[in-house]
């Protein structure tokens, strides 16, 4: 494999359900896909809007699924190289990102990242 990918994971509608300022639900397919980027190497940032202790929540999440987080909202690396407040990566996961694929859950009025499709996505790129 090539140098790892920085990839940005957002929290709410990305990695679980909308359910705000709560912890929802695990969206399918989120804990195994990022697990599988871990195992390749690539490097996890979550960046989210929490913060304080909803942040704290956020970030036992990924604890408790054993996801190993490289940082939280920022690059550790870019101020070697900018001074910009925008966390640099390679690939934003986020269901509010244009062109993320999304899904509905019945019943619920906002989408959830689709992580079967960025899956393949990663697959079809050599990401995973």
């Amino acid at each position: 494999m090539e140098k790892p990918l920085i990839i940005a994971v957002d929290f709410d509608g990305t990695c679980v359900e909308h359910d705000y300022p709560a912890v929802g639900m695990d969206v399918e397919g989120a804990v195994e896909t990022l697990r599988a980027l871990q195992a390749r190497g690539h490097r996890l940032i979550l960046y989210t809007m929490r913060s304080d202790e909803l942040l704290d929540a956020a970030r036992r999440w990924f604890k408790e699924r054993n996801i190993e987080l490289w940082a939280v909202n920022e690059n550790p690396e870019q101020s070697e190289w900018t001074s910009s407040p925008k966390v640099f990566a390679h690939y934003y996961i986020d269901d509010a990102a244009l062109g993320c694929p999304v899904m509905f859950i019945d019943g619920v009025r906002r989408p959830v990242v689709c992580w079967a499709k960025v899956r393949t996505w990663l697959e079809y790129n050599r990401i995973l």
